[in-house]
């Protein structure tokens, strides 16, 4: 049953939600675990979600955990997940916080064409057998499917000054 979403004043959306035509498949290699169940009481950035505090972590399938080799507790890492329960034909969004409606592609919200999120996270556990990773904060709903880890690498993620 398709979902139906109300739209903001000065928002535009597709005609066609991209869900309906996927052109590639993406594997999910695990699900974020995290304290927040509900939209409401999600942080909406990762900075929110440090502040707020509580237990955060990955749980990879069974089948990815060998690739965890090489990474450290401490270590920060760039997780990308996948947002399932967000919007997908928005074009322009009308966010709260702004004055006027911006087009997505010059937004951090999760609503876009593919929901792909990235946070900046740091390795406080890890229990490679288990393929489990403890992380310091997530800013996502508990359950979101979990696309790719990369290490974060100082001398490749800074940009330019």
């Amino acid at each position: 049953m398709a979902e139906t979403w109300d739209i903001r004043e000065g928002e535009v959306a597709l005609e066609r939600d991209p869900s309906d035509a996927p052109d590639a498949g993406v594997v999910f290699i695990g699900h974020v675990r995290s304290p927040w169940k509900r939209r409401e009481d999600c942080p909406k950035n990762i900075g929110r979600a440090r502040e707020a505090g509580g237990d955060a972590w990955i749980e990879l399938k069974p089948a990815f955990a060998p690739a965890l080799s090489g990474l450290a507790v401490g270590q920060p890492i760039i997780l990308m997940y996948w947002m399932n329960r967000a919007r997908r034909d928005l074009l322009l969004q009308n966010p709260r916080h702004v004055d006027a409606p911006r087009g997505t592609f010059s937004l951090r919200s999760p609503n876009r064409p593919n929901p792909v999120a990235l946070s900046t996270v740091r390795i406080t556990s890890l229990d490679p057998q288990a393929g489990r990773i403890g992380i310091d904060a997530i800013d996502c709903l508990d359950g979101t499917p979990v696309v790719d880890i990369k290490p974060w690498l100082e001398t490749v993620d800074i940009p330019p000054a």
